[in-house]
């Protein structure tokens, strides 16, 4: 079979289906592959490399009668009327938001399978592009926040003032959300990640973020891969948070989204109105409405100094990754629709990723799949009350301190009077070092902290005894020992104490 690729038609579309280094991979399956010339230089990918890699370079008309077209796009209605006979498309097609264009599609032998409509499990992760796309977006969102904003996001200490680091809340911790939160927080950001699914709690903070989370105990984690939609009491409480956060955050960037479903309004006018001049935010959920109430498709929208940026072609903006990506996917794809690797696509409608992306069936719509458990929620398992063992005291558990107690008294009696007072010191200055060592916060805890307490404890110790002589030179000396100590105690944890403010935010 043939594989044909073509420019995408969409405006300000940069990215491309296929790169060169897939190439080689799909002739392996045993496929020709077909790419309109001039394809890749939007994305920095020339003629001379597809050729290379052993594509023909060939016109609009001859790709568009291969027997499978690749594109990223949904296509248009005069697309979709130069497809026919038994030709398979793969792109990403939204089934759900368009039904019309479904319905035109279902003709002669046509197949169409939809990038968009992989399963959320575990096996298809290498074909989900919508992942890989979200990935580069969230990412990309922070970088036009951070143009837009016009100032540093790590804070600063310099000769001529303190400049704190911006403040982002990213609401929604999928794979955009947590792709922008490591992009934030590696810029010096203070990170804060709200989610409804309380299992994205660890990966936010492993990212460097801070996860908020509302007083109800609701979970909003689906069987479907996505989140669902929550009660209108849990609502009521994240616009509270997200209107208390309004007022403290410098940069929003909301990630919010229902397959098949218009987009959440998650910031309102109202809580515009308190964000501080010169904020911005960014709604990647444009493309279906937005989350932002003021969001515009494709513009940047200004209200009250704040700025409010509707961009949905993020991906394309870095169309060199963006590229290798989706092409890395559609190979996978293709793996999977050729196991013979004979270069003849069988679409087995019993395999569960197959079977979820294919939306037209030799012409005949097969939209809605159906639905395919990638999580079970967890069962709330009651508390199990484990009965009190009464507890069995050991016989001559305290032998051993009377013991020791009695060997003490022996040497009290029997040993010279010097010997105890250095005795007794020894023992003060052994237990005043142990809990100087104890009460030393964990990120000072190192040997050397430890042991510079610990004789800097016995001198102090050894000094309060000798500080009562009546020799001027004894008690000169036993001052300044006492003195020296407390500076290096003192003064050391001052020190470390700043120098680990330097690492916070």
């Amino acid at each position: 079979m043939d594989i044909g690729i073509l420019k995408e038609s969409a405006r300000q579309e940069r990215r491309v289906a296929i790169t060169p280094n897939v190439i080689s991979k799909i002739r392996k399956l045993g496929y020709n592959v077909l790419v309109e010339q001039g394809l890749g230089l939007n994305a920095n990918f020339f003629d001379s490399e597809y050729v290379e890699a052993g594509a023909v370079i060939s016109d609009t008309s001859n790709i568009w009668s291969c027997d499978v077209i690749l594109k990223i796009n949904k296509p248009h209605e005069d697309e979709v009327d130069k497809l026919s006979k038994n030709q398979t498309l793969i792109s990403f097609f939204s089934p759900s938001t368009h039904p019309d264009l479904l319905k035109k599609c279902a003709k002669d032998n046509i197949n169409v399978l939809s990038m968009d409509s992989v399963p959320r499990i575990s096996r298809a992760q290498k074909m989900d592009a919508l992942s890989s796309m979200a990935n580069i977006a969230g990412s990309r969102a922070v970088i036009e926040a951070a143009y837009t904003f016009g100032r540093f996001f790590g804070g600063q200490i310099t000769a001529a003032g303190k400049i704190p680091p911006a403040k982002v809340l990213i609401i929604g911790a999928g794979v955009a959300g947590l792709s922008a939160i490591g992009t934030a927080s590696s810029l010096g950001a203070i990170v804060r990640a709200f989610d409804t699914r309380p299992e994205v709690k660890e990966q936010v903070e492993s990212l460097g973020g801070q996860f908020l989370t509302v007083s109800l105990d609701e979970d909003g984690s689906s069987t479907d891969g996505y989140a669902k939609v929550m009660s209108k009491e849990f609502i009521d409480a994240e616009m509270s948070l997200f209107k208390e956060q309004c007022k403290d955050v410098d940069i929003i960037i909301t990630t919010a989204l229902i397959p098949g479903k218009e987009a959440p309004k998650l910031i309102t006018k109202e809580m515009i109105d308190l964000m501080k001049p010169g904020s911005v935010i960014v709604d990647l959920a444009s493309q279906q409405g937005g989350n932002c109430e003021l969001c515009n498709r494709d513009e940047i929208t200004e209200y009250n100094g704040v700025k409010i940026i509707g961009y949905t072609d993020l991906p394309s903006r870095l169309p060199s990754q963006s590229s290798e990506l989706y092409a890395n996917n559609l190979y996978h794809i293709l793996d999977e629709l050729t196991p013979d690797n004979d270069g003849v696509i069988n679409i087995n409608m019993e395999d569960d990723v197959i079977r979820g992306m294919t939306v037209i069936k030799n012409g005949e719509i097969t939209y809605p799949p159906p639905k395919i458990k990638v999580s079970a929620t967890p069962k709330t398992q009651e508390k199990k009350i484990e009965k009190l063992k009464p507890v069995i005291e050991k016989k001559g558990s305290f032998l051993p301190g009377f013991i020791a107690i009695f060997l003490l008294f022996l040497v009290g009696v029997f040993a010279p009077e010097s010997f105890m007072n250095h005795f007794t010191v020894f023992v003060l200055s052994c237990f005043i070092g142990y809990m100087v060592i104890w009460n030393v916060t964990a990120s000072l805890h190192t040997p050397l902290m430890s042991v510079t307490n610990a004789v800097s404890s016995i001198i102090i110790i050894g000094a309060l005894t000798q500080i009562s002589s009546v020799n001027t030179l004894s008690l000169i000396l036993s001052g300044f020992a006492v003195f020296i100590a407390s500076i290096n105690i003192f003064g050391g944890f001052a020190v470390t104490k700043r120098i680990l403010g330097m690492f916070k935010k």
